[in-house]
């Protein structure tokens, strides 16, 4: 068994031209959370949302895990009160304020707060075989972390309902038909589908539009119809009078594929 990774190199960060490749590295407890990782992983996000020359992020794992929940050293810690002494302030609900398209690449263990990670991603592929599991009743646990919230809005409350209480494994196969993942692969080729979609969302899709629809489709679940069709008209509005959306007219005319300037914010 080899040294278990510290400080920086908890979360790996890859370059594959416009994305980002974040990797869970922690091989040896199917990349088990803690605090560390935690602080590192957002630490990343905040880099590649600096970075203009990053476009989408892709987040996987090492090894043979996504993320096996929280690590058990960092969980007894938590219970006997002798935990993480300056813990992150940033919501493990993070990633869905982050204006740039993340994906996951699901490629095995996915479990308690693995999951809840994972389905604060925006788009999830996951490896033929892949194991998801809620586990939270299994420790004595509620749902955490706004995954009580995010859950029956992607399953509907009966199934969520099912995964929480139960805290069965379900399968890729399985999470796929429920809607936790968008798509299976095979696991040889989960990476370079994933880093392939999200090449495809970084050159074709204007960065701004899609900064402002990732804020529209999380922020619009907290609001009824009326105010986010109020809120819609208006961002539609200034849409129209940005170089983007003369440039993906432009570029729709001429045959060719877009370029749209970097998110600036």
């Amino acid at each position: 068994m080899g040294d278990t990774p510290t400080g920086d190199d908890t979360v790996l960060l890859e370059k594959h031209g416009p994305v980002a490749l974040l990797t869970f590295n922690r091989p040896d407890r199917l990349n088990a959370y803690t605090g560390e990782l935690g602080r590192r992983y957002f630490d990343l996000l905040d880099e590649c949302v600096a970075d203009t020359s990053v476009g989408a992020i892709v987040v996987t794992g090492a090894g043979r895990g996504w993320c096996a929940g929280a690590d058990m050293d960092f969980l007894q810690g938590i219970g006997s009160g002798s935990g993480d002494s300056e813990p992150d302030t940033r919501p493990n609900t993070y990633a869905t304020t982050v204006p740039k398209p993340i994906v996951a690449a699901i490629n095995g263990a996915c479990a308690g707060l693995g999951f809840v990670h994972a389905m604060m991603t925006d788009v999830r592929f996951a490896a033929a075989g892949a194991k998801f599991t809620t586990s939270f009743a299994r420790r004595g646990l509620v749902a955490e972390h706004g995954i009580s919230w995010v859950l029956p809005r992607l399953v509907g409350p009966a199934r969520a309902l099912d995964l929480l209480m139960s805290g069965r494994v379900v399968l890729a196969e399985e999470a796929a038909e429920l809607g936790l993942v968008n798509k299976v692969v095979q696991p040889e080729d989960l990476l370079d589908v994933a880093i392939g979609y999200a090449t495809d969302l970084a050159t074709l899709s204007s960065p701004t539009s899609m900064a402002l629809m990732k804020a529209q489709v999380w922020g619009h679940l907290q609001t009824d119809f009326d105010g986010a069709l109020d809120e819609s008209n208006r961002l539609m509005s200034a849409s129209l009078g940005r170089d983007d959306f003369r440039e993906g007219v432009r570029s729709f005319l001429d045959r060719r594929d877009p370029k749209f300037d970097p998110y600036t914010g």
